[in-house]
């Protein structure tokens, strides 16, 4: 039975390359082998290549020194960081939110085997990304210093560990996710939050990760000795690699302790953790609730913002300009003056070119918000809940666009205020700093609407299919793009030669005639798009 479960939980894990997201029904054969293939090359080929790359230029210097440890301790806390980030979703979805899990405990399966089989999955997947790192750096180790016995047990006894240490770290973390969040109320915001979070520290720790290495590289022997007298515990894990038996020996038997007391843990709040509603907060009753009574074009507006702040991925995916803006405008409040000076002194032959490529930057950034491109394919089979109610399609199709245009024009008129506080030009000019990026938020609703309602589908089973896979984004958002680098283009080569003030008039001028043709097409034709779905 474990074995059953165990081949089950990997089918899961890899769904999509088995099955079609968009249509529910089992890919080819041939397709599906095309699909692994595509995964073992951003694994092998990409993943494994950059950090094969790394070891190359870290393994001559540090090994030569005699710091052998240092290197394979490096790759080991790069895996363990790798496998953690990879599996520890895994854990809490895979575990406790998984749909089948009161079907299984209906069963007569033990609760042991089933959480068993669920984190054999957490560790596999642990052991495949934290091996991305780990196999290249091997590689090159042996390639330029070969091999013997007792390194090559202790290689292997690396990953080993790494992989434990992943799949320790990866129930730890995941049971306390699971633990809060049966106390949140909106899982949708805190998801968006972390995502947020981790994608921020990681460009910080991306543009930083150079200096680092170099100065690591450096001041290795300093380092090393450091952490040799300081962190005896890291300096036990790097010697593994490096064949210390008495290392591995240790470190094994601790993390098998330390498995076993997160096993008892876990075992012991599955079933309550598993089989929770969404929300186990006891709320007092306190009479009648009463509910504001709004109108037709208010509550469909309130529907649609119900359906974005609901779900992480609508969030993240369609709505990041949301968070850009304001940042990129409090940007230039603090750092605006250098940047548009270095422009100034780049394209100081052309005039008003620092006012038009601000405009045009403001407007790209507007594109990222393409909340309606999206919106009439994620109705999917509630289609025709919306249709039996007594409102209109254009009322429908109107709250859609209203969405985006609530969303994506406040930060837009924040964004550019701040950038008209900045800029050094003439008031006409900051104040088309303003009007133009508001503009097209008008004009790129339109678009991602029009473009959603032509490349509309109902029938998808992942929510993330509208979402990222859909056509219509990828239309809606590079050609909001292309306009927007065609603002800043078309001045650069010829609009100069009119000066900004009418340039900026022009392409204003253009945004609203675009935006009137589109919007007088999602009245007319729009509608019955929508209609015939």
């Amino acid at each position: 039975m474990l074995k059953v479960l165990i081949k089950k939980q990997l089918y899961e894990i890899f769904r999509g390359y088995f099955t079609n997201a968009k249509t529910g029904k089992a890919r080819s054969k041939a397709n599906t082998t095309v699909m692994f293939l595509l995964f073992a090359v951003v694994m092998v080929a990409l993943l494994g290549g950059m950090f094969g790359a790394l070891a190359v230029f870290l393994c001559g210097t540090l090994c030569k020194a005699g710091l052998d440890w240092l290197y394979f301790l490096l790759f080991s806390l790069l895996g363990a960081a790798l496998g953690v980030f990879g599996s520890v979703f895994n854990t809490y979805s895979g575990l406790y939110l998984a749909k089948d899990n009161d079907l299984l405990l209906s069963m007569p399966i033990p609760v042991k085997t089933v959480m068993t089989a669920r984190l054999a999955g957490v560790y596999l997947m642990g052991l495949m990304y934290s091996a991305t790192v780990l196999v290249p750096a091997i590689g090159v180790y042996i390639f330029f210093f070969g091999v013997t016995v007792a390194r090559a047990v202790g290689m292997l006894g690396l990953i080993v560990v790494v992989s434990l240490t992943d799949m320790f770290l990866s129930c730890l973390l995941g049971w306390g996710v699971a633990k809060i969040s049966l106390r949140l109320k909106n899982k949708s915001f805190v998801t968006v939050a972390a995502s947020i979070t981790f994608i921020v520290l990681y460009y910080l720790v991306y543009f930083r990760a150079m200096n680092w290495l170099q100065d690591l590289v450096s001041n290795a022997e300093m380092y090393g000795e450091k952490i040799r007298t300081g962190a005896r515990v890291l300096w036990k894990i790097g010697s593994i690699g490096a064949g210390d038996m008495a290392a591995l020996a240790i470190c094994l038997t601790v993390l098998v302790a330390a498995l076993t007391v997160v096993w008892r843990l876990m075992a012991h709040s599955f079933m309550k953790i598993a089989t929770a509603s969404a929300t186990t907060e006891k709320r007092k009753k306190t009479g009648a609730k009463q509910f504001k009574q709004h109108t037709v074009p208010q509550a469909l507006l309130i529907k649609e913002l119900g359906r974005f702040t609901a779900s992480a991925n609508y969030m993240l995916n369609c709505g990041l300009s949301l968070l850009l803006l304001p940042a990129f405008g409090i940007f230039l409040l603090v750092k605006g003056e250098y940047v548009l000076g270095v422009v100034v002194q780049v394209f100081g032959e052309r005039s008003g070119s620092t006012c038009v490529l601000l405009t045009a930057v403001l407007c790209m950034l507007n594109s990222m918000a393409d909340m309606a491109a999206p919106a009439v394919s994620l109705e999917g089979k509630s289609y025709w809940l919306l249709r039996s109610l007594p409102v209109s399609t254009w009322e429908i199709l109107t709250a859609k666009l209203s969405l985006q245009l609530l969303l994506g024009g406040v930060p837009a008129v924040f964004c550019g205020i701040c950038g008209a506080i900045v800029l050094p030009g003439t008031v006409v000019e900051k104040l088309f700093v303003v009007l133009i990026p508001l503009g097209c938020v008008a004009l790129f609703a339109c678009v991602d609407l029009a473009v959603g309602l032509k490349n509309a589908n109902l029938n998808w089973t992942n929510e993330l299919y509208p979402i990222k896979q859909n056509v219509s984004i990828a239309i809606a958002l590079f050609g909001c793009w292309l306009y927007a680098i065609a603002v800043g283009g078309a001045y650069m080569w010829v609009g100069w030669n009119i000066g900004p003030v009418w340039y900026l008039l022009a392409v204003l001028a253009l945004s609203a005639a675009g935006t009137a043709v589109l919007y007088r097409w999602l009245m007319n034709r729009g509608t019955v798009c929508y209609e015939k779905l």
